[in-house]
């Protein structure tokens, strides 16, 4: 069998539970990451035989992505602001839009004209964004926690893949008690769950499947809970003229804003993503 031809018959096959552009872009990565050959390769040098164990290994590919395994785990990997990071069963697997999170605590942290910087990142799932933080500030001391111990095995790979030296915490962090194995921050961030129980229905099987419900959901009389556990303890742990940077359902941004503005935050920041949709929420601490 030729690449050009393992190529077309993964695609058609994608074509049954993916819309045609995601199922070029998955069947591209999935053809590079079996036959080593990237796009241009591939379009060039068509006639490239595939062997039987790679006709195997595609084969395998196939029947999880048609049973709606996402790609990133059945390769074991996701890209995050230029970074190849690991990612499993045990991780949420990074979004555009926590990019942009990211990048909004790297603009700030320049324009302050202060690298020397501490951060912690609440909840870290694969390690992503203080793994960013660190790569693009390298002056700033970073503490990543997490509920989950496999979860920050990944976080913790990912860190050395990326030469990044970051302090890994198990923390629960909505036990208050747990805080106090924690110390004093410039720059407080998370991505928690905001994510309601009620809206299990309209959410695609790729996610519900396979992705971590613990990291994904809250109860739905409880749709602020860690915003209220991040500012409280934002009160005790952030320094003075300090920032916290959340990520946010877009259907809770007015009632995050009141949960900082009622625990005395100020210049209080609701900001969009690339979509258009509410997302992010910056609160200062004075």
């Amino acid at each position: 069998m030729t690449i050009h031809l393992a190529y077309q018959r993964l695609l058609a096959q994608l074509y049954e539970v993916y819309e045609p552009r995601e199922a070029a872009n998955i069947a591209d990565m999935v053809i590079e990451e079996v036959t080593g050959q990237r796009k241009i390769e591939r379009i060039v040098y068509k006639d490239l035989p595939v062997s039987g164990e790679q006709q195997k290994q595609l084969e395998k590919i196939s029947d999880e992505l048609l049973n709606h395994r996402p790609v990133q785990y059945v390769l074991n990997e996701a890209w995050f602001m230029d970074m190849k990071l690991l990612v499993n069963e045990h991780v949420l697997i990074p979004r555009p839009e926590t990019e942009e999170l990211v990048e909004w605590i790297i603009k700030d942290v320049e324009q302050s004209g202060n690298k020397e910087l501490s951060l912690i990142d609440i909840g870290t799932g694969s390690g992503c964004i203080p793994i960013a933080v660190k790569r693009k500030v390298p002056q700033i001391t970073v503490c990543a926690i997490d509920i989950s111990d496999d979860a920050l095995q990944v976080a913790k790979q990912n860190s050395l893949e990326q030469n990044a030296i970051i302090d890994f915490l198990h923390v629960d962090f909505l036990k208050e008690i747990d805080w106090n194995k924690l110390g004093m921050y410039d720059r407080i961030v998370s991505n928690p769950p905001y994510i309601k129980k009620s809206e299990e229905a309209v959410m695609r099987d790729n996610v519900l499947k396979y992705e971590p419900h613990l990291a994904l959901f809250v109860p739905n009389e409880a749709e602020l809970l860690f915003y209220k556990a991040i500012a409280r303890f934002s009160q005790e742990h952030l320094k003075p003229g300090g920032s916290v940077y959340v990520e946010i359902n877009e259907a809770l941004g007015e009632q995050v804003i009141k949960v900082f503005t009622k625990n005395g935050f100020s210049d209080i920041i609701l900001k969009k993503d690339m979509q258009g949709k509410d997302r992010m929420v910056k609160a200062r601490f004075t």
